[in-house]
C-alpha cells in the first residue's frame, strides 16, 4: 500500500453549528450531500453512490463539534474527519475537512470534497 499524504481543507458555512453537525454525522444527513444514500448499523456507516458502496466505521463524534471516520480495509493509520469550527469573534462557522489521498490522487481527491461541500451548502442555503 503507497503512502498517502494528510490534507486539510476548509470552507465558510452560513449555518448553524448544530444544523450543520446534523448534515455531517446522521445518515439522512449524508445522504443529502455527501452519498446517495447512507445506511447506519452498530458503528459502520455504509455510503452508497450509483454504483458503489464503502463502509466506514465511526472513530469519534463530539456534538455539534466534529465526526471522525475509517473507511474498512484502508488501513489504520488513514481516515478521514469534518471539524465544525467557530470563530470566537466573528461566531462564522467553517467546516474542516481532514483527508488522505496518495500523491497523485490529491488534487482530484481536494476537488471531490469541494465538489460536495459545494452540494452540502446548496442543501443548507448557504450558497
Amino acid at each position: 500500500m503507497q503512502n498517502k499524504v494528510k490534507y486539510e481543507l476548509e470552507f465558510a458555512i452560513h449555518a448553524s453549528p448544530q444544523m450543520l453537525y446534523q448534515y455531517i454525522s446522521s445518515p439522512s444527513g449524508l445522504s443529502e450531500w455527501y452519498a446517495d444514500n447512507v445506511n447506519l448499523k452498530e458503528e459502520i456507516y455504509t455510503f452508497i453512490w450509483s454504483d458503489t458502496e464503502e463502509k466506514a466505521k465511526l472513530l469519534r463524534k463530539k456534538l455539534d463539534e466534529s465526526i471522525k471516520f475509517r473507511w474498512l480495509g484502508s488501513g489504520n493509520d488513514t481516515y478521514f474527519e469534518m471539524k465544525i469550527v467557530v470563530d470566537e469573534i466573528t461566531e462564522d462557522v467553517s467546516l474542516v475537512i481532514v483527508d488522505f489521498a496518495s500523491p497523485e490522487d490529491l488534487e482530484e481527491s481536494k476537488m471531490l470534497w469541494e465538489n460536495q461541500v459545494a452540494e452540502l451548502k446548496h442543501v443548507l442555503g448557504s450558497v
